[in-house]
């Protein structure tokens, strides 16, 4: 695998595969690899001829008090996963390459309504942080496909909206989230958890399970919102939100809409988690 940090090395690499007629994936990551993103790099694999994966911890996705410096950084490890896991070219760069004129002269990108629900209501302009730097990777990178995560709902539904109003010309791949053996969502946000937060952690999973359950049931949403908070708190949870919505555009739902998606995020010690259920009536 081919490690590269400047942007006229990626072109110039890039533009050799795409001479030789080879498709190309782009996994974009923040690093702190884990085997959530070693299954987007395989899926990756699956739809093009060769994967690129990026590791930028990008500053404009988090806000004043947030855990910018205290993110989980592990390069030499990530480079390993990366090789082992068949990923042909680790995009590597700096921040004075992402943002050359500083973060506070750069060009925003801003997918309005969607963006202020939920995540983007807890962490105000974390959703333009994040449509910023997708969209500038999609530019430097050029792929046919970009694989992401499901477990960050939101996220690919904000990244497959921009895509479409730009007319980017990338096809946006979500993959299952992956889950540790006891259901919770690998995050690498879950290394902040203390031993007993981790014992407690998977409650949301299942709580996730129960409201997915009731809403099948029929059981009215905001009864088993509340339910659910209720349930997260005994669990020593804060809840941040729970929030039964419509799957396409995560509006509030119509009593019988057939395609949900049940959202969550809860705060546990320091951890910050979020998940999600698909719920299809």
């Amino acid at each position: 695998m081919e490690r590269i940090e400047h942007l006229p090395n990626l072109r110039a690499r890039l533009a050799e595969w795409r001479a030789a007629g080879e498709r190309i994936a782009l996994v974009p990551t923040m690093g702190n690899l884990h085997q959530g993103h070693l299954t987007l790099v395989r899926a990756a694999a699956e739809r093009a001829d060769r994967v690129v994966a990026s590791i930028f911890v990008n500053p404009l996705q988090f806000g004043p008090g947030e855990d910018l410096d205290a993110y989980p950084r592990t390069p030499d490890a990530d480079r390993d996963k990366l090789a082992a896991g068949g990923c042909d070219l680790l995009f590597a760069p700096a921040v004075e390459t992402i943002y050359p004129n500083g973060q506070t002269g750069q060009t925003r990108v801003e997918v309005p309504g969607i963006s202020a629900l939920f995540c983007g209501a807890s962490r105000p302009g974390h959703f333009v942080g994040v449509a910023t730097i997708v969209c500038k990777l999609f530019n430097m990178v050029q792929p046919d496909v970009a694989v992401f995560g499901e477990k960050d709902f939101q996220q690919l539904l904000v990244i497959r909206r921009m895509v479409e109003d730009l007319s980017i010309p990338v096809a946006i791949h979500g993959v299952e989230t992956v889950r540790e053996p006891d259901g919770l969502a690998r995050s690498s946000r879950n290394a902040y958890l203390t031993a007993a937060e981790r014992e407690r952690a998977p409650a949301l999973n299942r709580v996730l399970d129960e409201a997915a359950a009731a809403v099948r049931a029929g059981r009215p949403f905001v009864e088993l919102e509340l339910a659910a908070c209720r349930a997260l708190e005994a669990e020593g949870f804060a809840p941040e939100y729970f929030k039964v919505c419509r799957a396409a555009d995560l509006a509030s739902p119509e009593a019988d809409e057939r395609d949900l998606v049940i959202l969550a995020a809860a705060r546990l010690g320091r951890a910050r988690l979020i998940d999600n259920r698909r719920v299809r009536r």
